[in-house]
């Protein structure tokens, strides 16, 4: 009886997923921000160099 309650029970499953879910979101946006920071130190060591000839 309890086993056959449990089995019917998929709150669990649905937390695991959403669980899941925000992992794959939390990754994602690592990766963006970690590409967007490279971009920006290339950019400001760009114009720290270029401000350093121009003087």
């Amino acid at each position: 009886m309890v086993f056959k309650k449990l089995l019917r029970n998929d709150k669990g499953a649905t937390a695991i997923e959403y669980g899941l879910i925000a992992a794959l979101i939390a990754v994602a946006a690592i990766t963006a921000m970690s590409s967007l920071g490279s971009q920006l130190t290339n950019t400001f060591n760009n114009v720290t160099t270029n401000m350093k000839s121009g003087s």
